[in-house]
């Protein structure tokens, strides 16, 4: 099928670009096809006619060196990086995802990945604590939703996984999961070894960085209402073995006598 012009000169491949540019999550060749055919009705674009036009514009994407493509991911199509690309963001996307999620957190989405639907007692159940507080946190997040009710006393909320936690993993089914026995090979995969390495590097980092920031914010509280020369004066009475913050903490370094 020819790139199909509109009335303003718009062609169909852009119209479809920014369709799925705009969208906040993977939009469907459904939709795609709806929003097109309200403006043409003649149009008739089918899932094949919607893969020809994302493949022609990946063509374009990667003719150009651009650094991202279009994916199918989550049931729909969305932007995405080029594979090429992913070990200069890997710092990036892994410290992302270890502060959305935590370990509890990371724990009670694959017990309800790899069991749904399942309920709260059966999430405590396996788990052995309560976990009320962690599934309000992933239903917040939207990695998770309420699907019904159990057909047992009480009659339980029943939680799956939503089209979000698809995206979230850039997966398309959570048939695509990696399987119980494949995750142990998963975990001691060098790549994997690689990214834990970098994590816990920068992590470092970051514990050096907020111990200077409190040194300098004590240091300003202490000197900055004296003089440059009352400064001078009292730092050069500093032993050289004494530490420089100042602490008046009788279990610190003692002070040598004078003879």
């Amino acid at each position: 099928m020819l790139d199909y012009r509109f009335v303003d000169g718009t062609r169909l491949s852009s119209v479809i670009e920014s369709l799925i540019f705009a969208s906040p999550e993977p939009i469907s060749w459904e939709k795609l096809s709806a929003i097109i055919q309200e403006s043409e009705e003649e149009l008739q674009l089918d899932q094949k006619v919607i893969e020809r036009f994302v493949e022609q514009l990946n063509s374009r994407y990667e003719e150009n060196d651009f650094a991202f493509r279009i994916e199918r991911t989550g049931g729909g199509y969305t932007f995405a990086t080029q594979p090429r690309y992913h070990p200069w963001l890997s710092i990036f996307q892994h410290e992302n995802a270890y502060r959305r999620l935590s370990q509890p957190a990371i724990e009670t989405l694959a017990i309800v990945a790899y069991r749904q639907p399942i309920t709260k007692p059966e999430i405590d159940q396996i788990r052995g604590v309560d976990s009320g507080y962690i599934l309000r946190q992933l239903l917040e997040k939207m990695l998770i939703k309420v699907s019904g009710r159990a057909d047992s006393p009480g009659k339980p909320l029943l939680y799956k996984t939503t089209t979000y936690f698809l995206k979230h993993f850039g997966i398309n089914s959570v048939d695509e999961l990696p399987r119980p026995r494949e995750i142990d090979e998963i975990l001691k995969d060098d790549d994997m070894a690689e990214h834990r390495r970098l994590l816990m590097e920068r992590q470092m980092e970051i514990e050096d960085n907020q111990q200077a920031e409190e040194y300098i914010e004590e240091y300003i509280d202490r000197f900055q209402d004296k003089s440059p020369g009352e400064i001078e004066q009292e730092t050069d009475n500093y032993p050289e073995d004494q530490d420089t913050t100042g602490s008046n903490d009788e279990s610190g370094p003692e002070k040598s006598n004078p003879q």
